[in-house]
């Protein structure tokens, strides 16, 4: 069989499509394959048609800009590939929730918006760490006291973490202090879910708890319309002489050591202004069996002698 035959035979094969008889393709039909399914050449036959016979240079030149634009095509395929991989690897993901830590000193106070429209009311000596995920909103309240002004997102429960428990709501506002042996937990708007591991109470507002021991205790009521703190104002309820120092600390003014160790579990109920920490211990100390002593900035508390 002749070249010219050979190719007859396999172009009536190749152009039968779906009506392919079940016999071995012919020798040519592979090389005949490639030169149809040759961009270049159904270009040249489209130009062809309507310009008449192209010369070997064109097709030649449309062959080149054929396998310029693929390898155009292909570079960008491939970072395209390569960009879809990142993505779903998370390299173009949402970003990690960012942490700010916020710290004040004795006598200091900071007021803070957070992005999410919350309010952050910081008293002095406190230490916290901000994260606004978002999944959910985190504060870690290393020491010290803060009121809290929760703005309510159902979808983003509002968490503060404070030496073993844990104060979660969705929106409300109340006020978390770490003592030393205790977390304390005024609520004065809305519900809170309040613990640790070992269990959790729900505190409404006009209520209270302490978390002490891993344990959250039973709520209490109290007055919530009264000045607190941010007016200079302390409510006691059964607290100890060790924490009114912190507090008072808190405060700035002249710096109150510890108590000694007979003093310092002695509770105190009551009400009390917190401008003028040498006045209150004076007028506590009378009632209790103590006094101060101050020398420079700095005041000591020591026991009545009794002669």
């Amino acid at each position: 069989m002749t070249r010219r035959s050979d190719l007859a035979a396999a172009a009536r094969w190749t152009l039968a499509g779906d009506d392919i008889p079940p016999s071995p393709a012919p020798p040519a039909a592979a090389d005949l394959r490639v030169t149809l399914d040759d961009p270049a050449l159904g270009e040249a036959m489209t130009r062809a048609a309507g310009f008449g016979r192209l010369s070997n240079d064109d097709i030649r030149e449309m062959r080149a800009a054929r396998r310029r634009k693929l390898v155009v095509g292909g570079t960008a395929t491939l970072a395209l590939a390569l960009g879809i991989g990142a993505w779903q690897q998370g390299a173009f993901g949402p970003s990690a929730p960012v942490t700010t830590h916020y710290e004040t000193k004795r006598g200091q106070q900071l007021d803070l918006a957070l992005a999410d429209g919350s309010r952050l009311q910081l008293n002095g000596d406190t230490s916290v760490d901000v994260t606004l995920g978002d999944r959910q909103r985190r504060v870690a309240l290393r020491r010290g006291e803060v009121y809290f002004d929760v703005a309510h997102e159902p979808a983003r429960p509002f968490v503060v973490a404070a030496a073993g428990s844990e104060t979660r709501v969705l929106g409300t506002a109340f006020d978390v202090d770490v003592a030393r042996r205790e977390v304390k937990l005024d609520v004065y708007r809305g519900r809170v879910r309040f613990g640790g591991p070992a269990g959790s109470v729900d505190v409404p507002a006009g209520w209270r708890s302490r978390f002490a021991g891993g344990v959250a205790q039973a709520p209490v009521r109290f007055d919530a319309a009264q000045q607190d703190w941010r007016q200079d104002w302390l409510d006691t309820d059964n607290m100890r002489l060790e924490d009114l120092v912190d507090a008072l600390n808190r405060r700035g003014g002249p710096m109150i050591a510890p108590p000694p160790p007979a003093l310092a579990g002695l509770t105190l109920s009551g009400r009390f202004k917190l401008d003028n920490a040498e006045t209150l211990l004076g007028a506590i100390g009378a009632a209790y069996g103590f006094e101060t002593v101050r020398t420079g900035d700095r005041i000591r508390i020591v026991e009545t002698s009794h002669s």
